[in-house]
């Protein structure tokens, strides 16, 4: 049986090569000359620079069911936050993972005692919770989660805002609660990580696997027109590129949303998103930079958000004797990449006064309008299941579970099951 997978970014990459283990016939298309989507890294001079900042969450269970995570040589940030303003650093972190940040986290005034005490109650709340049980479909925000809860404004001010902006893209918390629950849950029960080679790492795992397993990838090769031949089941296909077209017994579209949504017509597959702008830099290592081996969060303002001194965390990431640093900019930008820099200079040597910071240099700036899927509360109720498309044609990517790569890999795995579960695999 032949299958066409239609876009080569992780949920496309999964579904390729769970088909492929099944013994189907899968040729995965992606339109761009490279494989992966977000998920990339290039290797310039010595730096190994991600296509945006990226980390991955080992404790996801699907990380855990799709990756092998011992050969990706993760490189861990240590639990919690740097909290930085101009003239002030303070540590924020989990002491029952980071027991030696025991005496900063309790002695920290950016939040309060009452606030800590929450904290730990809420990590023994959700300890309890199945990850099922969470709600994709809840009307509470997370403004509102953490109100409902008795967290004081200055807890959202000076860790929630620049925390959860840096993972919803959205300093106003006005996402899901769901998206708190689940992240909340994964970092209490593991650290962010990035592999030791970057993140594309996880994307030319799972080119090897597709491959291995028998699946034919080809770049530079768009997708224009998915359609069912007769909209049933077993009717089969018809897939169109520039070259060819194609008949097969069933395609997954797993592009970019909006394309996804003209070529299966199915409109409740979501398209507002959010942008940031990542911007690399290099710094000689002779600048110490205390407690880099966490994120650093601006609870000043967010010029930048954050920054992450990659290289403390992951040495392969620079040369040696040379610090490479992340600073992310929530939204799309109008300034300049200069300007930007500037901010960036302006706000370490606010932070960290003792330095100088004249020999900072922009080696890069990823500017990435579509970063990542609007959350809503009550998105899980909008967006399509896996199956919406009529005919043998099905979704992949995060647009049918939430906006991340556990919602990316899950996707990819649900397409691949219910192409099989549907009997095609073995019509």
């Amino acid at each position: 049986m032949k299958v066409v997978v239609a876009g080569g970014g992780l949920a496309g990459l999964v579904a390729t090569r769970h088909l492929a283990d099944a013994g189907l016939d899968v040729t995965l298309f992606e339109r761009e000359s490279e494989i992966g989507g977000r998920v990339r890294s290039s290797h310039e001079d010595g730096f190994v620079l991600d296509r945006g900042f990226q980390v991955l969450f080992p404790s996801y269970p699907a990380t855990q069911r799709e990756l092998d995570l011992d050969s990706l040589s993760l490189r861990a940030f240590r639990p919690g936050a740097t909290l930085v303003r101009p003239g002030e650093r303070t540590t924020l972190a989990d002491p029952l993972r980071d027991p030696g940040a025991l005496l900063s986290t309790l002695f920290n005034r950016d939040v309060t005692l009452g606030d800590k005490l929450r904290v730990l109650r809420l990590r023994r709340e959700l300890a309890g919770k199945s990850l099922n049980d969470l709600d994709t479909a809840t009307e509470m925000s997370i403004e509102e989660y953490l109100d409902e809860r008795g967290f004081s404004d200055r807890f959202c001010d000076r860790f929630a805002t620049p925390f959860y902006g840096g993972i919803t893209l959205d300093r106003s918390l006005s996402s899901s609660a769901f998206v708190f629950e689940y992240t909340f849950k994964m970092l209490t029960a593991g650290p962010a990580a990035v592999p030791a080679s970057g993140m594309g790492a996880i994307t030319d795992q799972l080119v090897e696997s597709a491959r291995n397993a028998g699946a034919t990838i080809e770049t530079g090769t768009p997708v224009e027109a998915v359609e069912p031949t007769d909209g049933t089941i077993s009717g089969g296909a018809v897939v169109e590129t520039p070259l060819e077209t194609i008949e097969t017994d069933a395609a997954v579209v797993a592009t970019d949303p909006p394309t996804a949504s003209t070529l299966t017509g199915v409109n409740s597959i979501p398209t507002k998103a959010h942008g940031c702008v990542t911007q690399y830099f290099s710094v000689p290592k002779t600048q110490r930079l205390e407690g880099s081996d966490r994120l650093l969060l601006n609870v000043a303002d967010a010029r930048p958000n954050q920054v992450a001194v990659l290289s403390a965390v992951a040495p392969e990431y620079a040369p040696d004797e040379t610090h490479l640093l992340s600073a992310t900019f929530l939204g799309e930008q109008s300034a300049t990449d200069e300007e930007l820099a500037e901010a960036v200079q302006a706000a370490l040597g606010a932070w960290f006064p003792e330095n100088q910071f004249e020999a900072l240099e922009l080696l890069r700036t990823d500017r990435i309008p579509f970063a990542q899927l609007a959350q809503p509360p009550g998105f899980g109720r909008e967006w399509p299941n896996v199956d919406a498309p009529s005919g043998p044609v099905y979704l992949a990517g995060e647009y049918t579970e939430w906006s991340s790569i556990q919602g990316a890999l899950d996707s990819g795995r649900e397409a691949a099951e219910a192409i099989q579960r549907d009997g095609i695999a073995g019509s």
